[in-house]
């Protein structure tokens, strides 16, 4: 019997510009839920000093990793705030409660891995976009905003 593989690897130079840049975080989409087939999404988030990060949340339909690179981050893992560093991980179930967050004086990086891969870069876009622009949502605009992105602020 016969096997032969197909050429169809991406590869991301590490020098590519990231395709979120705030002036409190960068997002590299290294591996959006559309390249993947939907079976994953990887993100590199840079945080720096102080950025804050958003408040407790869930989401319905797919897990959260997160892998800290760099710096220290806080995790929040339904129960308790951890301050994580290089190499610490936190892995959040569909339907988990987490947050994140980077309230150091120094800079902070970390991988979010989700799963299934949703298009989750829609959401981080989207937000940039709304902060970028002032507009402010009212409370039923924000439920809206969220849900269609699957996320739950608890």
């Amino acid at each position: 019997m016969s096997f032969s593989g197909e050429v169809s690897a991406t590869y991301r130079k590490a020098d590519t510009p990231p395709e979120l840049a705030g002036a409190r975080t960068t997002g590299r989409f290294l591996a959006t839920g559309a390249l993947t087939g939907g079976h994953f999404g990887l993100f590199q988030w840079d945080m720096a000093p102080q950025a804050g990060g958003p408040g407790a949340h869930f989401h319905k339909t797919f897990s959260e990793s997160f892998y800290v690179l760099d710096g220290t981050v806080r995790l929040y893992d339904g129960e308790r705030w951890v301050n994580a560093e290089k190499g610490d991980y936190l892995y959040v179930p569909e339907n988990g409660v987490h947050a994140f967050r980077n309230d150091t004086d120094e800079p902070a990086s970390m991988l979010i891995l989700f799963a299934p891969g949703p298009p989750r870069e829609e959401y981080f876009l989207e937000a940039a976009e709304i902060a970028r622009s002032g507009r402010q949502l009212s409370q039923e605009e924000r439920t809206e905003f969220l849900a269609r992105h699957d996320q739950y602020m608890v």
